[in-house]
């Protein structure tokens, strides 16, 4: 039995990485901490809840005595670090817990991983630690790291902080830096959600200045296949950027969930750019490609329309989240419109 903590696994990714990793793998036994902060859902994990090989705790990763009695009771020896505070909206809006939980928390978790001797320990990162990209050029690992918001900083900082324990304590860490994800489970807070949901409630779509800021897209569940590969086999200290090449500007996005849902792109409206808001990002995943073999299976014809479909006829599960706290933040994000 491979006994693996995963941190965040409430949330959207870490959610999709538990349900099909317990339904196609019987050799994983997962305890999945999460705080429960307002993108953490326990009915994301439905299809997980009774599974044997399946635990939930309730906590931070900030808290290292909680750390120590997962690591004794449950033989942890494989850490996955979903764990993060992710929209750069709400870092913009006050960054101080975005350092706590991004920063201080990883290094908690590394520190307790070390302690108890871990064979793998899997940093969970992001594209948007390379900065911006102009109209050509793809981010490589070696790319240097010029984050541009206080998000994208913490998670940078948690990178470095990882592969310095590689270097100086000999850990067997890996980073994996992935392109903007979409699919099932993800918060409304997030450009696809956000706009299927607004165009299912004939809502207008608020649209960051021009809509031609460019994303490199993948299905979630390619990427967790891919972060399952990197833990069975990537090497120590290095680092894999995970992305499947689909490069689009927001406001084709927009127009194409409109189409889909048949409904017109009136609704769309260009609202004030935010702060310092990255033009361009674009992966290059030549590594993990050719040292571990992966690919992506979805295209994103195929799993956009599926992930448009899916928030269609799952209306009660956003319906629940759209009330209370994330209408406070909506209004203060999107005042006046």
């Amino acid at each position: 039995m491979k006994n693996i903590l995963v941190t965040g696994g409430a949330g959207f990714i870490g959610s999709n990485y538990i349900n099909f990793m317990l339904s196609n793998r019987d050799e994983y036994f997962i305890v999945n901490l999460d705080k429960l902060t307002y993108a953490g859902n326990l009915e994301n994990l439905k299809p997980s809840e009774d599974n044997k090989n399946y635990q939930f705790i309730n906590g931070d990763i900030v808290n290292s005595e909680l750390l120590d009695f997962i690591f004794q009771k449950y033989k942890i020896k494989y850490v996955i670090n979903f764990a993060a505070e992710s929209h750069v909206d709400r870092s913009i809006l006050g960054s101080q817990i975005f350092y706590q939980t991004n920063v201080i928390g990883t290094n908690v978790l590394l520190e307790t991983a070390r302690k108890y001797d871990v064979e793998k320990f899997l940093q969970v990162s992001t594209d948007e630690v390379y900065g911006s990209l102009g109209k050509e050029g793809l981010f490589t690992e070696s790319t240097p790291l010029s984050p541009n918001s206080p998000y994208s900083s913490s998670k940078a900082a948690a990178d470095m902080m990882v592969l310095a324990f590689h270097h100086t304590f000999g850990m067997p860490v890996v980073v994996t830096r992935c392109s903007n994800n979409y699919g099932p489970l993800q918060f409304p807070e997030k450009l696809i959600p956000l706009m299927i949901i607004n165009s299912l409630n004939n809502k207008k779509l608020p649209v960051y200045g021009d809509g031609l800021n460019v994303r490199d897209w993948i299905y979630v569940i390619d990427h967790n296949k891919a972060i399952d590969l990197v833990l069975e086999k990537g090497t120590p200290g290095n680092v894999y950027n995970i992305g499947a090449s689909n490069e689009m500007p927001n406001i084709e996005i927009v127009k194409l969930i409109l189409q889909h849902l048949k409904k017109p792109e009136e609704l769309i409206q260009h609202v004030i750019d935010r702060p310092g808001h990255d033009r361009r990002y674009a992966i290059d995943s030549s590594k993990i490609k050719k040292e571990l073999g992966w690919l992506p299976e979805y295209s994103f014809e195929e799993a956009i329309i599926q992930t448009i479909d899916w928030y269609a006829k799952n209306k009660s599960w956003w319906e629940r989240i759209i009330t209370g706290e994330y209408q406070k933040y909506y209004q203060t994000q999107y005042k006046n419109f």
